[in-house]
């Protein structure tokens, strides 16, 4: 592979990084108390946005708890017998990869029912939008069709005038403005190395 091609893959790899960065979240579960008994989990997560792609982080205790993720009505009755998935290593990241309820529950004993459960609500991943085209103006450019005379000059063609879209609304986290950066940024390097010059 020239040296050409390498660059051009390597802006590709950048760009499919960049992208993902700027759009995943990492939520550690209770903040900074964790997951434990006596947390308010239902105020902790009414606040947050998370989307398929995003990760919840449980820190706990190995061994004197454990995260189970389980059906909503395990959930109801706080029970891990029939769980999905669990662990007790005492740091459990879980990817969320689908959109829709999750349920977690801590499956020692008493816990669940001492409020060690969470419900988040997972929303679908927003798909990046293509760059909007400028709107095209409405008079088309393109000379006139009628004949002229000697004496009458040829019509000019009209200039269309230059029409500025707003800037996007950047979300709360920032992730459309650095997914903007990121392949605005990537699209000139890909420039460069398609002419050479990278």
């Amino acid at each position: 592979m020239g040296s050409g091609g390498r660059c051009l893959a390597l802006a590709a790899l950048l760009l499919v990084s960049c992208a993902s960065t700027a759009t995943a979240a990492k939520y550690t579960v209770g903040d900074t108390s964790g997951w434990t008994t006596g947390a308010d989990y239902t105020t902790w997560a009414s606040d947050k946005k998370i989307k398929v792609g995003d990760t919840l982080v449980f820190n706990y205790a190995g061994g004197a708890h454990n995260v189970a993720e389980v059906s909503a009505a395990d959930y109801a009755s706080c029970s891990a017998a029939n769980a999905l998935s669990s662990d007790g290593s005492g740091a459990t990241t879980v990817a969320l990869k689908t959109a829709g309820k999750h349920y977690f529950i801590c499956g020692v004993t008493g816990h669940c029912s001492n409020g060690m459960k969470l419900v988040v609500n997972v929303a679908a991943a927003a798909a990046a939008s293509p760059p909007k085209a400028s709107p095209t103006p409405d008079t088309p450019d393109t000379p006139s069709t009628t004949p002229t005379s000697p004496s009458t000059p040829a019509a000019t063609p009209k200039t269309p005038a230059t029409v500025l879209a707003p800037p996007a609304k950047q979300s709360e986290s920032g992730a459309t403005g650095l997914r903007a950066t990121a392949v605005a940024g990537l699209g000139a390097i890909a420039g460069l190395v398609a002419a050479g010059l990278f």
